[in-house]
């Protein structure tokens, strides 16, 4: 069967606007989500075109402030009034000048010009084409903000971090600090797997024929991370449940607890199911692991890949975790509360969430939050523990939750000293909690906190 020609830069403008338009019918989709159907879709393509669409689409969205403010300083048109498809041509062509070496200029402004013209809009190509070719003989002179002048939409500009997440950072974090997490964010981010066969030689072996890299990671004997590969699942050894795709900071969160055999483990928000199985494997096929989601699509998921690395002592099942469960009152050794949250702290994977995430919602989530930690502190069996933790940088969602859990519910905080490895020992880790932040660690944002039950109050 011939397989159909595929204009890439064509098809990633289609994925950035699935991604950045809504429309009546459908509201925008997710950015990972898209970029895993379309690889699917087109596996096919050699792995340098893969590359080139990757690239392309996740740096557009990544640098989409910055590449709107370059617009506006050279175009009499401003972005916010471009038709949805001239706006999306030129950004990603302008993200093209401005961080892709490889491909010309005159290429990046040319392609453009075609595009606009093939999507209908021919009486704009002169305009498309006088723009960017502006930017391209600029490139080296873009007038920035001044640093000096106005520290935070320098940051925001300069980083493509819209200004309410930069000033919540500045607030909470300070600004030295902030700008080394907004670095943190905007560097590649390599696939962490979790290797569950001691013997790694195998997968680098593999990897290494396809131009793949495996390198260890400093904080954990099993973490690895993989690179210049572009589909995992083919790799050996991923049917057999060799190793499973985990964040180091979620294997980290499990690193927290300590864990014996025969333990009754809750998993509240357990989806993608990562927690669930590193502790499943870390009770040797003892006791019982519960993983939790509210989607049965999820659950399915987790399922079959419980089943596909060969796990019996962890289950998958579809529950509210705002809903009592009075069966498991009292009931857990360990509960995981890995709630639901505004994802800052993984905006360097999925690079949408800080377009679509606002102030408004954090609030909803806040109280979606507080009502999940509320069941899961009942589950918690006398002088049984608690994981509380998200994938998020923000002192309202992450610490305040944390006093709540021990003014409200009287919950210990257990010293993450003794399980943690020692490289992130700190003042808070004695004090039970952990925020980790790109850029200062080899991680995404993540926040780890552990409490005891002292008693059945």
């Amino acid at each position: 069967m011939k397989q159909e020609q595929v204009n890439l830069r064509q098809l990633v403008m289609d994925m950035l606007l699935a991604v950045t338009v809504s429309n009546e019918n459908r509201p925008p989709e997710y950015s990972h989500v898209i970029i895993r159907d379309v690889l699917n879709k087109y596996n096919y393509l050699s792995g340098q075109e893969k590359a080139f669409m990757k690239r392309l689409f996740e740096g557009t969205l990544e640098r989409m402030i910055e590449l709107d403010y370059c617009l506006d300083q050279y175009s009499k048109v401003k972005v916010q009034k471009m038709k949805p498809v001239i706006r999306t041509i030129m950004r990603m062509s302008v993200y093209q000048i401005l961080y892709m070496d490889a491909v010309p200029d005159s290429a990046a402004c040319n392609e453009a010009v075609k595009l606009a013209g093939k999507k209908g809009f021919a009486t704009l190509k002169g305009f498309v084409n006088g723009v960017l070719r502006t930017i391209a003989r600029n490139k080296d002179q873009i007038p920035y903000p001044d640093k000096e002048k106005d520290y935070e939409l320098y940051l925001s500009i300069t980083y493509s971090m819209p200004m309410w997440i930069v000033t919540m950072w500045i607030k909470q974090l300070g600004k030295e600090r902030t700008e080394e997490v907004l670095k943190g964010l905007l560097i590649e981010h390599p696939v962490t797997i979790r290797v569950r066969e001691q013997d790694a030689a195998k997968l680098e072996k593999a990897l290494q024929s396809q131009g793949g890299i495996l390198e260890k990671h400093p904080y954990l004997p099993y973490a690895y991370r993989i690179s210049k590969t572009d589909d995992i699942s083919r790799l050996p050894g991923y049917e057999d449940g060799a190793f499973v795709i985990q964040d180091v900071s979620s294997m980290l969160a499990i690193e927290a607890l300590e864990m014996k055999q025969g333990m009754k483990i809750l998993d509240i928000c357990a989806a993608p199911g990562g927690k669930s199985m590193l502790a499943a494997d870390k009770l040797q096929g003892t006791g019982e692991v519960e993983a939790r989601d509210i989607s049965e699509y999820k659950v399915t998921l987790m399922q079959e890949n419980f089943e596909r690395c060969n796990l019996h002592n962890v289950k998958a099942v579809c529950k509210d975790a705002v809903v009592m469960d009075e069966s498991w009152i009292g009931q857990a050794d360990i509960v995981i509360a890995d709630v639901p949250c505004s994802g800052l702290g993984v905006i360097g994977k999925k690079r949408d969430i800080k377009y679509k995430m606002n102030p408004d919602a954090i609030k909803d989530i806040i109280a979606l939050q507080e009502q999940i930690l509320d069941k899961a502190v009942s589950y918690v069996k006398p002088y049984g523990l608690l994981l509380f933790s998200t994938c998020t940088i923000n002192k309202e969602e992450n610490e305040a939750h944390a006093e709540l859990l021990q003014n409200k519910y009287h919950m210990t905080p257990v010293s993450l000293d003794d399980t943690l490895p020692e490289v992130l020992h700190s003042e808070t880790t004695k004090q039970g909690y952990l925020q980790l932040l790109p850029g200062i660690h080899d991680t995404d944002g993540f926040f780890i906190s552990v409490f005891q039950k002292k008693d059945n109050d």
